[in-house]
């Protein structure tokens, strides 16, 4: 069975990770924090104490990290993947990245004679536990083809959207409009409160006709209509505010460069920037409604 170097083994890689050692992939991991290793250890990764042990002798690399900044020092670094990987590594970056990074990341990877593809998931910690997560994947045909197993290993809907760095690309678009949507959805809601009509009726109406949208009919910010959403465990989350943040900033830093558009992702950056700034970046992304409809702190 093919061997795997992970790297990043935080709420999203540690159940990815754990998903490969389930497939039967042998999986040496790496991360900076002593308790995320010691997860995947009882899960079965082997752990190393570095980037370049993560990456020597094995047939797969897949990364899960912050930000641009770590995914280019992690890969091109002197003590990076690319300074330790054997010739003909096939590279899989899991993380939600901007759109140049993914691309200079991966013509160094070509120029070393290396395979990559970028590869975001959407989904959330559920669905990395699961297994069910979602990738959005960039790159050329034949590491698209290479990477299934694995990828087919952690999630259920695998997409080529192009070239490198278009998975970059459909995720940072995706999440926009998902923002945009939850916070119309959290409005309707609000507003629908304030009116005397009640929040179950509104949904079954809204579901039904033409106001219905994924962040009402399975992500519903409201207690009771769906059960299974954070709004039923006091917001707990599957998908922070601050990992929303995230993905509008990258989505607005891209329409700059490009000359795009996007006014309401731009108010959708500022609201989840406000909700942020005043303490709640760790509540799931959907207790925007509480800032919406003024109950925040209320029931502190």
């Amino acid at each position: 069975m093919a061997s795997v170097g992970f790297i990043g083994l935080g709420n999203m890689g540690g159940p990815m990770a754990a998903n490969l050692v389930k497939a039967g992939f042998a999986v040496k991991a790496f991360d900076l924090g002593e308790a995320a290793c010691a997860r995947a250890r009882e899960r079965g990764c082997t752990i190393v104490p570095s980037v370049a042990e993560a990456a020597s002798d094995v047939d797969v690399v897949v990364s899960m990290l912050p930000a641009g900044t770590h995914v280019r020092a992690v890969y091109t670094g002197p003590e990076g993947v690319l300074a330790h990987a054997r010739p003909g590594t096939l590279m899989i970056d899991c993380s939600t990245i901007d759109v140049d990074s993914a691309r200079v990341v991966a013509k160094a990877c070509d120029d070393a004679g290396m395979a990559m593809i970028d590869a975001p998931v959407s989904g959330g910690v559920g669905g990395a536990e699961a297994g069910t997560l979602t990738f959005m994947v960039g790159g050329p045909d034949a590491s698209f083809e290479a990477a299934q197993p694995y990828l087919q290993a952690m999630g259920k809907t695998i997409v080529h959207a192009g070239g490198a760095g278009n998975g970059q690309a459909a995720k940072i678009c995706n999440n926009m409009l998902l923002g945009i949507g939850m916070i119309g959805t959290c409005e309707a809601f609000a507003l629908a409160g304030r009116l005397g009509l009640d929040a179950q009726k509104l949904f079954d109406i809204s579901s039904k006709a033409s106001g219905q949208n994924w962040s009402m009919t399975s992500y519903c910010p409201v207690p009771g209509p769906v059960p299974t959403s954070p709004a039923n465990r006091a917001y707990q989350p599957g998908f922070a505010a601050d990992m929303m943040l995230k993905d509008l900033k990258l989505a607005q830093d891209a329409a700059a460069k490009v000359g795009a558009a996007t006014p309401l992702g731009g108010a959708a950056e500022a609201l989840y920037q406000l909700f942020s700034a005043q303490g709640h970046g760790g509540m799931d992304f959907s207790g925007i409604i509480k800032m919406l409809d003024g109950s925040l702190g209320r029931d502190a």
